[in-house]
């Protein structure tokens, strides 16, 4: 396939790509939607977490042009989200640990479908690197600090909701004894 010359039939001037950034792009431009989608769906009384949000959704757009483009994302953002994600862990903290079955209403199912589009992003950069294309080390590091912060923020707006998750115990990999 490629482009026809009506630039109003072009959705993404790297759409028809065959490399796996293009699909890292499209998975970090949805990924900032979503944080989008989140900021709709947060009650007025999590201001908080809001104002966390605002300031985070432009960081998926500077790691989505980060590796095409020019270094957008700096060490000082990966500190500023690890605070953040330790902040609220911290609220989290007489909680045990472990996984959860992701549940609750809006805006935890996007909180996780953000954790999990994180993981898509970050897969989608091991095939990049396949590709021979060098990954700037920050933007793994940033996924991963970001799956983790969205896991732990739909947590925090559970426990303020007074909803209790049911633990999830895999069947599959039994607890390690130390």
């Amino acid at each position: 396939m490629k482009p026809g010359k009506d630039l109003d039939e072009l959705c993404y001037p790297y759409i028809y790509e065959p490399s796996w950034l293009c699909d890292y792009e499209v998975l970090t431009d949805e990924l900032c939607a979503l944080v989008g989608a989140v900021l709709a769906a947060m009650p007025e009384d999590q201001r908080d977490l809001s104002a966390d949000l605002e300031q985070l959704q432009p960081l998926l757009f500077h790691a989505n042009g980060s590796i095409r483009g020019r270094m957008a994302v700096t060490e000082a953002d990966l500190h500023w989200v690890h605070q953040r994600l330790t902040h609220y862990k911290a609220e989290l903290s007489d909680l045990p640990a472990g996984f959860v079955l992701p549940r609750g209403a809006a805006p935890v199912p996007q909180l996780h479908q953000a954790r999990s589009g994180c993981k898509k992003a970050l897969r989608a950069l091991v095939r990049v690197e396949q590709e021979g294309i060098e990954i700037p080390p920050l933007i793994p590091r940033l996924l991963n600090l970001l799956c983790n912060l969205f896991f732990v923020l739909s947590r925090v707006v559970n426990r303020r909701r007074g909803l209790a998750e049911p633990a999830f115990v895999s069947l599959s990999y039994p607890p390690r004894r130390d």
